[in-house]
């Protein structure tokens, strides 16, 4: 069958200019069948597709389209449940409506609120935001959403996920009841049916299969060991691998900061790319990292879209991505044109059921390995040192003179002291970082618990009631509602997968609670932090009386709800 391209399906003379001139020539399979929906058909639409598949373009070339330009009313919103895919999405839409006078504007918590108000009033077509400030604006009465045309919920199953129920619904009771409701989701859940029963409008359902194989030249490969060892095995894992060149996938802007600034500070060649760099930034860090000045570059999967580089050894998850089809894009960077790759996988042992789960829906094997332990990596340094010592080419009458100085200064030295000095300089280094290193590794716990299928399970055993509780200077006279404070919570703890306990919003500050044994991490990675444009405080709570066990709080159904952190 005779594969259709985007000038047959309607869209007009000015967006296939912008299409043809990014290369845009064949639509994705979603987005052949959503834009004619769309252009053509008034009733709401589901999309069921995984991330990857051309969601963006596929609900915004028809509404682009229809946008009416003379009109300075916010014509359609978009909410997206990350500030990474919100910006992207508004960044893909602007490099489509090029040949257009669309206005279109990112709106997203941890950034300026006043110059999103001030573009809000010189007038904006579209809007594409995180539900939380999204909602802030619309309080604010700053963002007026009763006019809207059409409303956008992509990543939906990834919202709810994140706490954002609350949220979205609020918002879309501010909507119109006449608009077209247009909503993406990888999964459908029972709550995603709730939302389209209520909200949309005898919707018209597509549903994606996407590809999720692999190349068969990539290995893919995964080490046990505590979160808290979690940086100390990638280090150790760079440091074997001495020819290493590759990616390695964090989740969230700050966690990808963090590793490459800690990286960088122990003498690697490494940097960061993430949301948050210019595009300048971002250009001089790829050019260091396509001429290998780079030995490796930390990335979130958004900024790493458009990396084209043929010859990486080695992809790294430093967590394991939320889903399938993040994970075959990853291993996808390495192992092209005819080389062979290896894609590294660092989890917990407890999240060796999704290693499981991967392998069943890839059909492939992941080889389990251990970390090296200082022993081995010292060794196998000093067998590259002399691998460079035999390999080595010099022109000897150019250094003559030079080596008849250095001679003279050696001739007190046997020839084996000077093999043992030889050795000792690239020996000593190592040897004395590693001396007192243990064995990361940890056995892979195969009961299934917390495997990472995102439901809540409620611990046996002596974890029951193994929770700190946390005071957090943000409440409900600061519009904070669950959803928010759960976010909040999962991002400033990038890729820790905790347990959160209780939730409680007070009028002026509010409680949380996390898995003990994490309290510094938490007062670490939260204080000071701004949230909702104002810099937070969080504190160990003390304890109340009567809370010596979790059953204490738990005794009601309603309160056994435990959030997982995805």
């Amino acid at each position: 069958m005779e594969q259709s391209t985007f000038a047959e399906l309607g869209l007009s003379k000015e967006l296939l200019k912008s299409l043809d001139k990014i290369g845009f020539v064949n639509p994705t399979p979603i987005q052949a069948q959503s834009i004619p929906h769309l252009l053509h058909n008034e009733n709401d639409l589901i999309g069921l597709a995984q991330t990857g598949t051309g969601k963006t373009a596929a609900f915004s070339l028809p509404i682009l389209q229809q946008i009416d330009t003379k009109d300075n009313r916010v014509q359609a919103l978009i909410l997206s449940p990350t500030r990474e895919l919100c910006l992207q999405i508004c960044r893909d839409i602007e490099t489509f409506s090029d040949k257009q006078k669309v206005k279109t504007l990112a709106v997203y918590g941890g950034s300026n609120i006043r110059e999103q108000i001030k573009a809000l009033k010189s007038g904006v077509h579209l809007v594409v935001g995180t539900p939380g400030r999204t909602l802030d604006l619309i309080e604010r009465k700053r963002l007026v959403v009763q006019d809207i045309q059409y409303l956008v919920l992509d990543e939906a199953d990834e919202m709810l996920s994140m706490g954002f129920q609350e949220s979205l619904d609020q918002i879309l009771a501010t909507t119109p009841d006449e608009k077209q409701t247009i909503l993406f989701s990888a999964t459908m859940p029972k709550e995603i049916r709730k939302i389209s029963k209520k909200y949309m409008n005898d919707p018209y359902e597509i549903s994606v299969i996407s590809e999720t194989k692999t190349t068969s030249n990539v290995d893919h490969e995964y080490y046990i060991t505590s979160e808290k060892n979690r940086y100390a095995a990638l280090k150790r894992l760079a440091d074997y691998n001495h020819n290493m060149y590759g990616i390695v996938f964090c989740r969230t802007r700050r966690e990808t900061q963090k590793v490459a600034d800690k990286l960088m500070q122990d003498g690697y060649n490494s940097d960061s790319l993430h949301g948050d760099l210019s595009q300048a930034q971002r250009d001089k860090v790829m050019d260091r990292f396509r001429n290998k000045n780079l030995q490796m570059l930390v990335a979130t999967d958004v900024a790493a879209r458009g990396i084209d580089v043929n010859d990486l050894t080695h992809v790294i998850n430093y967590n394991l991505p939320d889903s399938l089809e993040t994970y075959v894009h990853r291993s996808g960077r390495t192992g092209r044109a005819n080389n062979r790759g290896i894609c590294i996988t660092i989890i917990s042992k407890k999240e060796g059921g999704r290693i499981r789960r991967l392998e069943q829906m890839l059909e492939r094997s992941f080889s389990l390995k251990r970390i090296p332990e200082g022993k081995e990596i010292y060794k196998n340094k000093l067998g590259q040192h002399i691998d460079r010592f035999l390999d080595v080419k010099f022109d000897k009458a150019e250094m003559q003179d030079m080596l008849d100085e250095i001679y003279l200064r050696l001739e007190a030295y046997s020839k084996e002291e000077v093999v043992d000095r030889f050795v000792a300089i690239e020996f000593n280094r190592y040897f004395d970082y590693y001396k007192n290193s243990g064995d990361l590794n940890e056995s892979e716990d195969r009961s299934g618990k917390r495997s990472g299928d995102g439901k809540s399970k409620r611990r046996k055993g002596k974890r029951e009631g193994n929770f700190s509780r946390f005071f957090v200077t943000a409440g409900k006279e600061h519009k904070v509602n669950k959803g928010e404070l759960l976010t909040f919570i999962n991002q400033s703890l990038p890729g820790k997968r905790l347990d959160i306990g209780d939730l409680e919003i007070k009028k002026s500050f509010s409680y949380f609670e996390i898995e003990a044994g994490h309290e510094e991490l938490v007062l670490d990675n939260m204080n000071g932090v701004k949230f909702r444009g104002k810099k937070i405080k969080v504190e160990l709570a003390k304890p109340e009386k009567g809370r010596g066990s979790r059953s204490h709080k738990r005794k009601s159904k309603s309160n056994k709800r435990r959030h997982k952190r995805k």
